[in-house]
C-alpha cells in the first residue's frame, strides 16, 4: 500500500491513470487532504463509491507518531518522531517574529561524521521518504493548530542527515510543501543545507524551484576542514566553491555559508581572513553560529569577543554577516545537537 504523502502532485497525476482513475483525481485528492484536512476517502463527496473503495485499498494516510515532546524556555519545540519501522528522528519548531519555522531531518542517522555534530554520533540507517519529511511538517502543523497558531511558514532541511545524500526524496518533499494545492510554503521560504556535494549543488540549480542553498562550511581551508568534516577529503573546497559559483550563476541566488565557531580551532582573525578570501566573488552571506556544545565531542564555544571580532572583520571585507539566533539550547534542539536521543 502506498503512502499518500510520498506522492508529489505530478506523481499522483501519473499514478491515477495507472489504477484506472482519471488524471484530475489527483487535484481532487490534494484539495481534500491538504486544503480540507480530510483523510477518509469515504468522506470525499465528489468521488464515486467504487473509486473510494479502490483508493482505500491502495493508499493510506499514515503519519509518523510523536514519541516525545520537549519545550524550551524560548518556546522552541522539539519532537522525537517515530516511523513505522520504529526508527526515530528529531524535528524542531522555531518561532520567529516572521513566522513558524520547521527544521526537518532527511535521514535516520548521518554518515557525514562531522566532528562537532551530535547527529554524526549515529551512523545512517536509511534515507527518509519524501512523505516522512512531509509528515514532520504536518505533525508540527497539527500542534500549532491546536494552540491557535498559524501553520509552518518556513522550512529548513537542517536536521539529522545530509540532504543531498537523499537528493530525490528531498526535492520531492520541497515540491510538495511548496505546491499551491498542498502546503503552499513559498519557495523562497525553503532552505536546504548541505556539507557540499558538488554534483548535487549543480543539480539543485535546475530543480525548478527558487529554494535557497546553504553550505555547511565551518572551516576556510582544506587542512582545517579535513580535520573537522571528513567529506572534504572527497570533495575539497575548490570543488565545492566551483559548484557554488555555478549555482549562483544559474539561479542568481545568494548562497548562505554556515560557519560554526569553535574555540581555538577556526575562530581566529587569520581564519576570518582565509574565509573572506575563499568566498570572495560570490553573492555570499555568512551565518556565524556560536557552537552548541555536545558533551561527548569536546569542542568549546568561542567567546563573545572572539565572535564579534570575527564578524567585524568580515564586514570590513564587505561580506554581509549575521550571528544566528539560538533556539532550544536547553532541550538540545539547537544547531548541531539533534541526535534522536530517547529519554
Amino acid at each position: 500500500m502506498r503512502n499518500f504523502y510520498d506522492f508529489t502532485f505530478e506523481q499522483l497525476e501519473e499514478f491515477m491513470p495507472s489504477i484506472g482513475e482519471k488524471k484530475y483525481r489527483a487535484q481532487q485528492l490534494f484539495t481534500w487532504i491538504y486544503k480540507k484536512n480530510v483523510t477518509d476517502f469515504y468522506k470525499m463527496s465528489d468521488i464515486s463509491k467504487s473509486s473510494q473503495e479502490k483508493l482505500a485499498s491502495l493508499i493510506n494516510f499514515k503519519l509518523p507518531i510523536v514519541a516525545t515532546k520537549s519545550l524550551s524556555e524560548d518556546k522552541t519545540l522539539k519532537l522525537l518522531v517515530e516511523f513505522e519501522d520504529k526508527s526515530h528522528v528529531e524535528t524542531v519548531l522555531m518561532r520567529y517574529r516572521y513566522g513558524n519555522v520547521a527544521c526537518v531531518s532527511s535521514q535516520v542517522g548521518c554518515n557525514m561524521g562531522c566532528k562537532f555534530c551530535a547527529s554524526g554520533l549515529f551512523k545512517k540507517k536509511r534515507d527518509l521518504t519524501s512523505g516522512e519529511m512531509v509528515g514532520q511538517v504536518l505533525l508540527l502543523n497539527e500542534i500549532l493548530a491546536k494552540e491557535g497558531e498559524p501553520p509552518i511558514s518556513h522550512v529548513v532541511v537542517m536536521g539529522t542527515g545530509e540532504p543531498f545524500d537523499n537528493f530525490t526524496n528531498v526535492v520531492n518533499f520541497l515540491k510538495t510543501v511548496n505546491h499551491h494545492r498542498a502546503l503552499e510554503i513559498g519557495a523562497r521560504h525553503l532552505t536546504v543545507s548541505t556539507c557540499g556535494i558538488p554534483s548535487k549543488i549543480k543539480e539543485f540549480a535546475h530543480i525548478g524551484l527558487q529554494a535557497k542553498l546553504a553550505i555547511s562550511l565551518h572551516a576556510p581551508t582544506n587542512l582545517k576542514r579535513n580535520s573537522l568534516m571528513p567529506i572534504n577529503r572527497a570533495y575539497p573546497l575548490e570543488e565545492v566553491m566551483e559548484a557554488v559559483r555555478y549555482f549562483e550563476k544559474e539561479t542568481n541566488k545568494r548562497t548562505t555559508f554556515e560557519y560554526i565557531l569553535l574555540k581555538d580551532v577556526n575562530d581566529s582573525l587569520g581564519d576570518a581572513e582565509d574565509l573572506a578570501t575563499l568566498i570572495e566573488g560570490t553573492l555570499a552571506f555568512v551565518n556565524l553560529i556560536p557552537y552548541n556544545e555536545v558533551e561527548e565531542l569536546g569542542f568549546k564555544r568561542s567567546s563573545d569577543d572572539r565572535i564579534k571580532a570575527f564578524k567585524d572583520y568580515l564586514f570590513k571585507r564587505g561580506i554581509y554577516t549575521n550571528t544566528r539566533k539560538e533556539f532550544g539550547l536547553d532541550i538540545d534542539a539547537a544547531c548541531g545537537q539533534l541526535r534522536a536521543k530517547k529519554k
